[in-house]
């Protein structure tokens, strides 16, 4: 969970970015003013006509407050509600538990702060319905334009949680995925491995756009820059375990292996793990691979598989988090500034990758 501090931190960020130190005058300096308790100057500005203080003094405390401009913060009435609406289906879910992962963050994190949730997919027939009267909306997946704009006429607290924008026009949280990736090849290639295969999927916009992969365009910007042989094992289909198994096949059929697999998921690592037993490959003495996400299978595969950890149950702590403090702030922005935040992965390094054969 989100420390304290952490909580505390971002809470006083948004604080001034909201409207400076205005009405936020402790209680304790208006009572050092007017020469009473702090519990005193909170039960006149409370209205409590049963305190057995002199009129003069009352109005001297509400004179005081009214110098310093102070506002007492409202209570809210009821549970703030947060949307949480998921691109993908329940099924793709259990496919790749990638996505099921940051929805369990953000729903964790809702339970333990007491907010209402209300949850959508993609494939409801009615969810802008669903998610009508949110205070904070929480988007997990990929978006185009049309749809940012839709969902930002819902309640102006979104994020867009695991998407990247080429430009900053609205709420993300997302991951360093050109630094993980270039992690992996570096530890692939401190093993000795110059040819390495890439096992990927594509991801559609609602528009049939494809949206851009980062992992892949790093790969084969790292790949073409340190002479590793990748071309001949570039391979795209969806993030799944039966297209990784089918992936895999096919560079198996074509007759030629690279020395190492690097796969853009988990679920895509061990469906390649499963034709290379299929066609009698020993993993690692044959061949090594790296996934990417590390899920919680990934430890019990055989061989528990080395992969990228990438934080997605934290990213979706903290994304609730954020939306939390913009939804149960008083007033608005007086600069509605987007903002984009990135989260570092790292490589957990387990029994799947080895030194390449070629050594």
């Amino acid at each position: 969970m989100i420390s304290t501090k952490g909580r505390y931190a971002l809470r006083v960020m948004l604080d001034l970015a909201e409207h400076g130190n205005e009405g936020y005058i402790p209680l304790k300096d208006i009572a050092k003013r007017a020469g009473v308790s702090s519990a005193t100057v909170s039960r006149i500005l409370n209205q409590d006509e049963t305190l057995s203080v002199t009129p003069q003094t009352r109005e001297r405390v509400q004179e005081i407050a009214r110098e310093l401009n102070y506002k007492k913060k409202s209570s809210p009435s009821s549970k703030t509600v947060i949307g949480i609406f998921q691109w993908v289906t329940l099924f793709q879910e259990l496919e790749d538990p990638y996505y099921q992962a940051i929805r369990s963050g953000i729903e964790r994190y809702c339970m333990t702060e007491n907010l209402e949730i209300r949850r959508a997919f993609q494939s409801d027939p009615d969810y802008m319905n669903t998610l009508r009267g949110v205070q904070g909306l929480i988007c997990i997946g990929k978006f185009n334009d049309k749809q940012i704009q839709l969902f930002e006429s819902i309640t102006p607290n979104v994020i867009f949680v695991d998407m990247q924008t080429s430009k900053i026009n609205c709420n993300t949280i997302s991951l360093d995925f050109e630094q993980a990736v270039v992690d992996a090849l570096n530890y692939l290639t401190s093993l000795g491995h110059t040819s390495i295969a890439y096992l990927g999927g594509k991801e559609y916009l609602n528009d049939d756009t494809v949206y851009f992969e980062q992992r892949k365009d790093t790969f084969i910007r790292y790949c073409k820059e340190h002479q590793i042989s990748y071309e001949p094992y570039l391979k795209e289909t969806e993030f799944s375990a039966d297209a990784g198994y089918q992936m895999m096949m096919e560079l198996i059929e074509a007759g030629t292996l690279p020395s190492a697999v690097f796969a853009a998921s988990d679920p895509i690592a061990i469906g390649a793990m499963r034709a290379l037993y299929q066609k009698g490959y020993r993993i690692p003495e044959d061949i090594s691979v790296m996934g990417f996400d590390d899920i919680n299978v990934a430890k019990f595969s055989n061989p528990p598989l080395t992969t990228v950890h990438a934080p997605a149950d934290f990213m979706g702590q903290f994304a609730a988090h954020y939306i939390q403090l913009l939804a149960e702030s008083n007033t608005k922005l007086s600069y509605n500034m987007p903002v984009r935040m990135t989260l570092p992965c790292e490589i957990t390094i387990r029994d799947t990758c080895g030194a390449s054969s070629d050594l």
